[in-house]
């Protein structure tokens, strides 16, 4: 299954929505790899292993599940996490990318999502894989709105890094 979609970050035309810095939006994006558990309540526990100067790896716990994947930090604009095959989970990817659309205060964050599922494993999961995509829409959604509300509480300023 391959899905990918856009969220908009700032909107030049709306005065009611705070504006983001390109430097705000990447800090955050990599508080969400860093502190998942400030963006997704349902994990028990996130344990940060081996850095390297491109990024780290992780051990993450929800119930008896645990789930270890790679993130790759490409500053100033991609974050990258990597899942290898394990156990019942198949390989896939989450990419985070930060993009500008019609000047540079106008920014939006694109998320790509990749399993290694072929065409007929996608076929046979059509229906869990709208879920899947109904799913990460939200959890996408959701991770901007803390986003947003980390920016407003100072916590994405230059001066705390």
């Amino acid at each position: 299954m391959k899905f990918e979609h856009l969220i908009e970050i700032n909107d030049p035309g709306n005065p009611l929505i705070d504006s983001l810095t390109h430097e705000q939006v990447w800090r955050g994006l990599v508080l969400r790899a860093e502190s998942p558990m400030l963006f997704v309540p349902h994990l028990d526990e996130c344990h940060i292993g081996e850095r390297s100067g491109k990024g780290f790896k992780r051990t993450q716990r929800y119930g008896d599940l645990v789930i270890e994947d790679t993130v790759v930090l490409e500053y100033p604009d991609r974050i990258r996490y990597e899942v290898a095959a394990q156990g019942e989970i198949s390989k896939s990817s989450l990419t985070m990318t930060i993009e500008r659309h019609g000047g540079e205060k106008h920014l939006f964050v694109r998320f790509e999502y990749e399993d290694a599922h072929n065409a007929r494993e996608d076929e046979e999961n059509a229906m869990f894989d709208d879920f899947r995509r109904s799913a990460y829409k939200e959890s996408d959604i959701d991770t901007i709105r803390v986003l947003r509300e980390l920016a407003q509480e100072g916590r994405l300023d230059a001066s705390l890094n």
